[in-house]
């Protein structure tokens, strides 16, 4: 396996777990974002305030956008399987 193999399997492997981490992390991002605007408006400094709204949102989330999550993570998979005749040379 020559280095620039390995380096584009890394290159593979980073931008799957990016693509499959993005929606979660922008939508929890955002509502930590709204909530700290709240927050400074509000003077209410309670830090439990923004655990349940970011849970809430990251399990809506995660039961909207599983499937195609998973369905990513498996094609990755599967290219990694069919190509591990290159992977061990």
């Amino acid at each position: 396996m020559s280095e620039a193999f390995a380096l584009e399997i890394g290159k593979q492997a980073i931008f799957a777990a990016l693509k499959i981490a993005a929606p979660v992390l922008i939508v929890s991002m955002l509502i930590g974002l709204l909530i700290g605007i709240f927050q400074a408006a509000t003077q209410i400094q309670e830090q439990t305030l923004t655990f349940v709204p970011k849970i809430i949102s990251i399990i809506f989330v995660m039961l909207l956008l599983g499937p195609w999550m998973l369905k990513s993570l498996v094609q990755f998979i599967q290219s990694m399987i069919n190509n591990i005749g290159l992977i061990v040379k």
